[in-house]
């Protein structure tokens, strides 16, 4: 048995971040290698999700690394600090809380953590339902529903549900779960015959939770047996929590005892995160990465993707791969190059709210990050009811979903812009011929 010396670490790190950069995260720097024995080297990592999601996702990555770093023909292992100190290579993680054993569990992502999670406005209630549920399960909020889009948050909030969970009670029972997980499961046990264990199981959990509820909907019998599983965990004072597209009086074909139920904790809204958020989010996402990026590179990508957060992760995978590939460092022209044309808004094929914003803000000479802010300056405000004002007339959008595009302001900020703009242009031949020359602009061939 070697020691592996100190400066093998640091070059398989500087190979995964230059061959594997979307993979890499910040906390890889924590891992350690401790010895090699028997033709393997051995990584230390201390938090049981992230292990996990390197023995799921990164073995092939980092024996190539240690491969390239070591010259030699090597395996690698990942191992906990308990396996350290028991020696013993194949020892399954104990004392932690999330089942491994069955198919229908799903993986925890290590991104996925309160400390990750951005608040705003449009997420601040179930953010603090769910921490509140994670440091008193069973006597905060019993159930937690959660609800909204696609790409919002509610996953990444039921995944720091369970990993703090852990965390303050190493001994706690959780299983994480989509609910097709746990009706393939079920119907795998009415078909082996297996009913007993399946019930033993699921109605013996400390904390159940279940991605996608809404999936019961038209599902008769698994929805007899959940309505069963949660009687059983609820009145055991057992934490459960659900997560949907749609709040409980809106799943269609859900049974209404199963609509009382759910709602009967509390029931929190995620909504659409307004471009402040987002911003923030852009940023979080790329940290997360190791990436610090420019103030006007987020909030392009901020005001360019403004409906899912797994875009945004999208866009910042791409790139960061295109510098990388370019060997140049990110900019707006960069980020401009890789995601300008990613994103299609739901207006008119030849004219986007997107267009709109860039043009007025160059044509103002302004920044982006300044005509969705909250500044109130005439040299700011004037352009932005402009931008409004164009929007409306140009597009098909709402006046609500304008103003989400405009920082997330509401419908009648808007309503404003328009009927301010509409009423001075008759009368302001200066305003007037801007407005006509960022029609031209807009709206040549």
């Amino acid at each position: 048995m070697a020691v592996v010396d100190a400066r093998v670490m640091r070059t398989v790190l500087e190979h995964l971040w230059d061959q594997y950069p979307s993979d890499c995260r910040h906390w890889f720097n924590d891992i350690e290698a401790i010895d090699i024995d028997s033709g393997t080297i051995r990584f230390l990592i201390q938090e049981p999700v992230q292990l996990r999601y390197l023995q799921r996702h990164c073995t092939n990555q980092f024996t190539e690394a240690t491969q390239a770093a070591t010259g030699r023909l090597l395996g690698i292992e990942f191992i906990n600090s308990e396996e350290l100190v028991n020696r013993e290579p194949e020892h399954i993680v104990t004392g932690t809380a999330i089942r491994t054993e069955h198919d229908g569990e799903m993986l925890l992502s290590p991104d996925y953590t309160f400390e990750s999670f951005v608040v705003g406005p449009d997420n601040r209630l179930a953010h603090a339902a769910a921490s509140a549920v994670a440091q008193q399960p069973g006597r905060a909020y019993n159930p937690f529903f959660v609800h909204g889009g696609v790409g919002l948050g509610k996953t990444h909030l039921l995944q720091a549900i369970c990993q703090e969970s852990m965390r303050n009670t190493p001994n706690m029972q959780i299983y994480y779960t989509s609910c097709n997980g746990f009706m393939n499961q079920f119907l795998e046990a009415v078909q082996d015959g297996e009913m007993s264990s399946f019930r033993n199981r699921f109605r013996n959990y400390d904390l159940l939770v279940v991605d996608d509820i809404h999936d019961l909907s038209k599902r008769d019998t698994s929805q007899e047996e959940f309505f069963h599983t949660f009687n059983t965990l609820y009145q055991g004072g057992r934490q459960v929590v659900l997560s949907s597209d749609a709040p409980p009086n809106e799943i269609p074909d859900l049974e209404e005892r199963l609509t009382s139920r759910f709602g009967c904790g509390l029931v929190a809204n995620i909504e659409r995160p307004c471009y402040e958020t987002r911003v923030a989010i852009v940023k979080s996402k790329a940290a997360l990465r190791s990436l610090t990026l420019p103030d006007d590179v987020a909030g392009y990508i901020a005001a360019r993707i403004d409906t899912n957060i797994r875009e945004i992760e999208g866009a910042i995978t791409k790139i960061q791969t295109m510098a990388m590939l370019d060997g140049v460092d990110i900019d707006l022209a960069l980020t401009k190059k890789s995601v300008g044309n990613q994103i299609k808004l739901n207006g008119p094929a030849q004219l986007t709210i997107q267009d709109i914003l860039d043009t007025v803000s160059g044509f103002y000479g302004l920044k982006l990050t300044d005509l969705l802010s909250k500044r109130r300056h005439k040299s700011v405000s004037l352009p932005r009811q402009i931008g409004m004002y164009l929007a409306r007339k140009h597009t098909r959008f709402s006046l609500g979903e304008i103003g989400g595009y405009f920082g997330g302001r509401d419908h009648t900020t808007v309503m404003h812009a328009v009927r301010s703009i509409d009423g001075r242009r008759t009368g302001d031949n200066h305003l007037d011929q801007d407005i006509a020359q960022l029609e031209s602009v807009l709206l040549e061939d």
